[in-house]
């Protein structure tokens, strides 16, 4: 354990990465309620810690106010793959903003250390590549990711006005794309999507030439830096990119999920949606010199692991 128990409130925490982190932070001997409104997860996430007597489930929407005792926040909770964070636009940007507002408040009330999951799409399509923390973004304000996009901007801001305006101890992570067990097999992402359709027989489907890259962090590597970045000093509030800056193009990681799933799936392409990212990598120097952290699960390992989980999953 990483110094005394503590009361933790993980929220989105039934979710992919939120259910990684509250298994973790239970391992460690803290007590954990996890808040989440199942809008873009699954209780199946979680449905094996309901007997663990350090852990509680609370069905909660972060746009409405909560009054609780807790010693730290981690604030997971928006959907944040494109299917869902644009099926219902306004319920997103309130999320990213009412959420925020709501989950400032409780860490004020109760001195709480507070953690936001914040994103690389703070970046947008970025002219400026590796990103790092410094580069302040471009980001179309009225496209249809914006919801997301300037969200979790708007969410940065609240967070260090609070800092400055109330001395509230904040960390803000922005995570890049992050896959393994407990992803939905139909949220979008396109870890699981290729995954999915290739072990069901299905043309993967590539939006746009297929050229365009990203980074891929394994859950496990990712949890590991939101904990050592809430343990830091007050000092230390980021923003800290989370991200493993191992760079593959989208026919890069189809050839890998088809040669890894082994029956010999196609790639079908599709047009690039609007304002999707040409480029996205992430500078971590910043995280190996404040938390030590940097990735150890390279991507053939990672994905291995993510395509036996969806094995056992889909027959289900």
């Amino acid at each position: 354990m990483i110094g005394p128990a503590k009361r933790i409130m993980v929220t989105g925490g039934a979710g992919f990465i939120g259910s990684h982190l509250s298994r973790r932070l239970l391992a460690l001997g803290h007590d954990v309620l996890v808040v989440d409104n199942f809008y873009s997860s699954n209780r199946r996430n979680v449905e094996d810690l309901r007997d663990e007597p350090r852990y509680e489930l609370m069905r909660h929407d972060v746009t409405f106010p909560l009054y609780v005792e807790v010693d730290e926040i981690y604030h997971l909770a928006c959907p944040a793959s494109p299917i869902f964070y644009q099926r219902d636009p306004v319920q997103t940007t309130k999320t990213c903003v009412h959420g925020s507002i709501n989950m400032l408040g409780l860490a004020k009330r109760t001195a709480a250390k507070i953690l936001l999951a914040s994103t690389s799409e703070v970046y947008g399509d970025p002219a400026e590549h590796p990103q790092e923390e410094s580069y302040w973004g471009h980001v179309n304000p009225i496209g249809p990711r914006s919801c997301y996009d300037e969200g979790k901007r708007c969410a940065e801001t609240l967070f260090f006005d609070y800092y400055r305006q109330h001395a509230l101890r904040v960390k803000v992570a922005r995570i890049f794309n992050t896959y393994g067990p407990k992803m939905l097999p139909n949220d979008g992402r396109v870890v699981s999507s290729f995954i999915v359709q290739a072990l069901q027989g299905e043309p993967l489907t590539i939006f746009g030439d297929g050229s365009q890259t990203r980074s891929f962090c394994y859950v496990d590597d990712l949890v590991d830096g939101l904990i050592l970045l809430m343990e830091t000093g007050d000092d230390v509030t980021g923003p800290i990119n989370l991200g493993n800056p191992g760079e593959f193009t989208m026919l890069e990681l189809a050839t890998k999920v088809i040669e890894m799933v082994g029956n010999g799936t196609a790639v079908e392409h599709r047009p690039l949606p609007q304002d999707d990212p040409v480029r996205r990598c992430p500078d971590i120097d910043q995280a190996r010199k404040v938390l030590g952290w940097e990735p150890t699960v390279g991507l053939d390992e990672g994905l291995s692991r993510t395509v036996e989980y969806f094995r056992s999953l889909l027959p289900a």
